[in-house]
């Protein structure tokens, strides 16, 4: 079942009394969905999640429900906390896990399960897609995460990942600048290690820009995509196998230039996949 409910109280009553009435879902159902972010209400002129079952509503209150058996009954990939610097925190998320959610819910979103760790405000800095695992840093208060963000909008930022390509390539800190969605993009790969045995090469790449799917685009442009992309590749039995490995930047807070890195074994693309 998917099914958005959209509708607008008339009298006083609980969050979960008028949208069970509304949809004809049990009270547990309602209280579950909006437990995993997929009810929204109107807070100071903006929409926002609405979690409590209990909130009492007066009469002309907004509520929207999104609901989706498919994505309320997902597990959340578990998350890993590698440095907590107070301002901001480095985690990495695994495959499968959301950068953030959507408005269907947001339990399945590394922006979520930080918040529920470590019970402090959270702000996304940067995307990773789902497909993809690796290193994403969560700032904990707004300034923080702009002065963040400023170094991903910027040029100042460098990443680092790995990805396993199909194909044999033979290559060091070769440019790839091929446009996406009109805007200047730039990746630099270099090959790491090659297996003739399933034909497919490791290469380390670096991005100065940030454009949606820019490592998958390019490398595809090159003729290897990456194993397990099924957007830009072919069907494969595993996960994208690209890996966000190291970033680096200069502190907007010390000043000073910081490199972050996935520890061991973390950093490995072959402990999170299986070569195919």
């Amino acid at each position: 079942m998917r099914k958005k409910f959209d509708i607008t109280t008339a009298q006083p009553e609980t969050a979960s009394e008028a949208l069970s009435q509304a949809s004809g879902l049990s009270r547990q159902r309602i209280k579950d969905a909006m437990n995993k972010g997929a009810c929204w209400w109107m807070l100071k002129g903006k929409q926002v999640r609405l979690r409590r079952a209990t909130k009492e509503l007066k009469p002309g209150t907004r509520l929207q429900l999104y609901y989706d058996e498919t994505v309320l009954a997902r597990k959340p990939e578990t998350a890993t906390l590698v440095a907590d610097n107070t301002r901001y925190s480095v985690w990495f998320k695994p495959h499968g896990l959301l950068a953030q959610g959507s408005q269907w819910g947001d339990h399945c979103s590394l922006l979520r399960c930080v918040e529920l760790e470590l019970k402090r405000p959270c702000y996304l800095i940067h995307r990773l897609d789902a497909d993809a695992a690796g290193l994403m840093l969560i700032a904990h208060d707004s300034k923080a995460a702009g002065a963040l963000s400023q170094c991903f909008a910027g040029r100042t930022m460098t990443k680092h990942y790995l990805a396993r390509v199909t194909g044999l390539i033979h290559t060091q800190d070769q440019l790839i600048d091929t446009p996406i969605d009109g805007k200047d993009a730039i990746s630099r790969a270099s090959t790491l290690t090659t297996n003739e045995t399933d034909d497919t090469s490791l290469l380390q790449v670096a991005i100065e820009t940030g454009r949606k799917h820019q490592i998958r685009k390019h490398l595809e442009s090159i003729g290897h995509p990456i194993v397990g992309d099924r957007l830009y590749g072919e069907p494969a039995r595993v996960p994208l196998q690209l890996l966000a490995v190291s970033l680096e930047f200069d502190s907007p807070f010390s000043r000073q230039r910081v490199k972050l890195e996935l520890p061991e074994p973390l950093n490995n693309l072959d402990t999170h996949v299986s070569k195919n």
